[in-house]
């Protein structure tokens, strides 16, 4: 069943763009037929990179544009879409599977969802988090994506009783996002390269490339952790 991969986190500034140009890499390394979408029309940097192949579509809750993102849910009745969404946006997208049955519709056209909630171990963050798993519930199955980049030590959500009870009750699965070297990923995000393009760029030296290489090699593994993908990369 084709999977709309929902990269959110609600706040800006805490990664999605990162994990969602990753996740992009990942099926085209793969080679598994998907779709990414851009929703960000402020700060449109996945479709700035990967521009060949990205399609667009916003999420609105102004009743005049609440057809704009239906192109997701069409496309995934064919393929996996990966979905970078814009900050603030949950209000609009819960509005737009709610009001449209997409869950319902899901189980007869054969779709689902998946939330990877990126956070940063902040409280703002992990509050945003768990009122999303709260809305959801069992309806949408959440990935907690950890991102190290911003937070290397997460002792203190692990001793979270709430927030772990929380995780428990609704099966959320936990993944850890590798941190990308500044170096590169300054060089990577001014020069808005793919990851492809990266791992050949004679710029970064043998090391730098090594360093990316490896990078993309423990965000797979760590997205593979997530059983939602098997049925796909068959």
């Amino acid at each position: 069943m084709p999977t709309i991969h929902l990269i959110d986190g609600e706040k800006g500034g805490v990664g999605k763009s990162l994990v969602a140009r990753t996740m992009i890499q990942y099926y085209l390394d793969k080679k598994i037929p998907f779709v990414p979408v851009e929703t960000d029309r402020s700060n449109p940097d996945v479709a700035g990179v990967y521009k060949e192949i990205c399609q667009y579509a916003v999420f609105s809750e102004n009743e005049r544009q609440a057809d704009k993102a239906d192109r997701i849910f069409e496309i995934a009745t064919t393929k996996p879409v990966v979905v970078n969404l814009a900050a603030q946006s949950h209000r609009a997208v819960k509005e737009w599977i709610e009001r449209n049955q997409l869950i319902e519709l899901g189980n007869i056209e054969g779709v689902t969802f998946c939330k990877w909630f990126v956070s940063t171990g902040g409280y703002d963050s992990l509050n945003l988090f768990g009122q999303s798993v709260n809305n959801y519930g069992e309806k949408i199955p959440h990935v907690m994506v950890r991102n190290f980049g911003l937070c290397d030590d997460w002792s203190h959500v692990e001793s979270d009783a709430s927030l772990q009870n929380l995780i428990k009750k609704y099966k959320v699965n936990v993944i850890d996002f590798p941190k990308l070297a500044y170096k590169e990923r300054n060089i990577i995000d001014q020069n808005r390269m793919t990851f492809a393009e990266a791992r050949e760029n004679k710029e970064f030296g043998i090391i730098g490339r090594q360093r990316v290489v490896n990078f993309l090699k423990l965000a797979y593994a760590a997205f593979e952790k997530v059983g939602i993908w098997y049925e796909e990369v068959k």
